[in-house]
């Protein structure tokens, strides 16, 4: 399947899940949230993801290094900075709590499964191929940097 290595777009993937996520909510029945919980939670999760995302880009402009996910091998500069001292990956683990606060909003526990999902497709078809085009480009800092910083947090 490796095909679909560094195919489809990361943003757009995330939409795709949170569509069949949207049309797939009344599979089950919601569990019983108070509205204030649902509320805060679906809230802290979009803005968690908000932050994350946009640190992650403004990372990558600082840098002046493409914010193209399906070619990575296009990077001019490993930036290991801001938010990427933390996370190598904020912009998908922003997508990912989009995805979470989705389930919030839905009060659906079993929507937590695409979430889970999005995520190995991630590491599959994006992360991995993307860190193996990076290893090339930068060698043994790349390397370097992933022993001190974590995929995802």
């Amino acid at each position: 399947m490796k095909f679909l290595e560094l195919k489809i777009p990361p943003l757009l993937l995330m939409c795709f899940f949170a569509v069949i996520m949207w049309l797939s909510k009344d599979i089950s029945t919601p569990i019983i949230l108070s509205s204030q919980l649902t509320i805060i939670m679906t809230l802290v999760f979009l803005f968690a993801g908000l932050f994350v995302i946009v640190a992650g880009v403004v990372a990558f402009k600082k840098a002046n290094t493409t914010v193209d996910p399906t070619k990575p091998q296009s990077s001019a500069t490993l930036v290991d900075s801001g938010i990427y001292r933390v996370t190598r990956n904020p912009m998908y683990l922003g997508f990912s709590c989009w995805l979470m606060a989705l389930c919030f909003y839905t009060a659906n526990p079993i929507l937590i499964g695409f979430v889970v999902l999005f995520v190995l497709y991630l590491e599959q078809f994006q992360i991995t191929p993307e860190e193996r085009a990076l290893e090339q480009l930068f060698g043994q800092p790349y390397l370097d940097y992933c022993q001190q910083v974590r995929r995802w947090i």
